[in-house]
């Protein structure tokens, strides 16, 4: 008898007697610790890491070594303000691992595909038995009253985010196996899935073609995997608008043929003018408006012809009220206006297609990580982030 089915006789001896601890349910030979490390905002601008105990593992649930997390627009405001009135709360909620251990309920994941001890996965929404959610249903409601890892309230599992050593996957959460990914590209997943919904979003409009103009505005990293998403679905005239001319220039590695630094204009007429120029003398058929300003949104419509198209994605908090003309911006424009919110299960599925897509042709999706912290250096990665030092900034956890 060799090594493994020993290891497999032990696991269902230990099943068999009712053993449901994060060990017994381990099928490998990773030695899980009795407690783990946890970054905990614990007050406004401040991070501290605790040592919670590994729960033990029900038969629905997985337990998972993080690997690495990114840090986002929506963790960035929870430190900086709490404006979901969580504190103390476990943050990361872009993240992905190892499973270590599955209770024995746990055979495949959100689409149907095996999973085994040792496959990296990632998570996207809690929904708590909402029937009209889904996986391949794509319009029936979208997942705004869902819940999601680093974005839930403490509780006695604590192990709630993935800025963390290890993760509990309670029964019920939605879970992919993303196990043919590199870490790099599993840690853009659930930021990536956020534009490929609103791309999708934008379809619905008909507007949205081949050879449209585009215009995107803000080159953070969400109008950054904008322009990355257009590109690889074939869409080549778009010009991308921000005040940073380093976001400028890696908006044209990742596929944008014109720039427009509103730095170095006056007034919203002559930025309009600048991108009108930039297309060739035409205004854009449709637009993608990627920044949290509301100067932003009053703006964008003046990039837009005459019953062209726009996507808002760019408010994930309340970041105040817009003024526009609705005569002059909506109505005698006949523009089509829809809004984006995060993604739907099958987006997230999509999104591992788009990420193998652009690296293929040479998109440089995963340059978009610019700065790596330690679970010590969660801080220092808020900060990096507000200070716009880099690009996308990322938790790797220490092998």
């Amino acid at each position: 008898m060799d090594e493994n089915q020993i290891a497999s006789l032990v696991q269902k001896v230990l099943e068999q007697m009712g053993n449901q601890s994060p060990a017994a349910s381990s099928a490998g030979n990773t030695q899980i610790p009795k407690t783990a490390r946890v970054a905990v905002l614990t007050g406004l601008k401040k991070f501290e890491v605790k040592e919670d105990p590994i729960p033990a593992l029900g038969d629905d649930d997985i337990l998972v070594k993080v690997e690495g997390c990114g840090v986002c627009g929506t963790d960035v405001h929870e430190w900086r303000n709490d404006p979901f009135g969580l504190i103390p709360v476990a943050l990361g909620h872009e993240g992905t691992g190892e499973i270590v251990a599955m209770g024995k309920n746990v055979k495949v994941d959100s689409a149907g595909k095996p999973l085994k001890i040792g496959d990296r996965v990632v998570t996207c929404m809690i929904f708590k038995d909402n029937p009209d959610i889904t996986m391949f249903d794509l319009n029936k409601q979208n997942v705004g009253g869902a819940d999601v890892y680093g974005l839930l309230p403490d509780d006695d599992v604590h192990l709630n985010g993935w800025f963390s050593d290890y993760i509990f996957i309670r029964g019920g959460s939605t879970v992919f196996n993303v196990s043919d990914l590199d870490l790099d590209s599993r840690m853009l997943i659930e930021p990536c899935a956020v534009l490929v919904h609103a791309v999708e979003r934008a379809k619905t409009t008909g507007i949205l073609r081949f050879n449209s103009r585009v215009v995107v505005q803000g080159c953070g990293p969400i109008g950054l995997i904008c322009i990355a998403v257009l590109r690889t679905m074939g869409i080549e005239n778009i010009t991308a608008v921000d005040g940073n001319e380093q976001r400028l220039e890696f908006a044209k590695r990742m596929g944008a043929t014109e720039s427009v630094n509103f730095m170095n204009y006056k007034g919203i007429e002559a930025l309009a003018g600048a991108v009108e120029k930039a297309f060739g003398g035409h205004l854009a058929d449709f637009a993608f408006q990627c920044t949290g300003s509301p100067a932003a949104h009053s703006n964008i419509y003046k990039f837009i012809r005459n019953g062209g198209g726009l996507c808002e994605l760019g408010f994930f908090i309340n970041g105040g009220d817009a003024t526009i003309n609705p005569h002059f911006d909506m109505c005698s424009k006949e523009i089509t206006l829809v809004g984006s919110w995060v993604y739907t299960l099958r987006d997230y599925a999509t999104t591992f297609d788009f990420l193998k897509r652009a690296i293929a042709i040479g998109l440089p999706i995963k340059e978009l990580i610019t700065h790596r912290f330690s679970l010590d250096e969660m801080n220092e990665a808020m900060e990096t982030n507000v200070a716009q030092k880099g690009l996308k900034i990322v938790y790797v956890s220490k092998k």
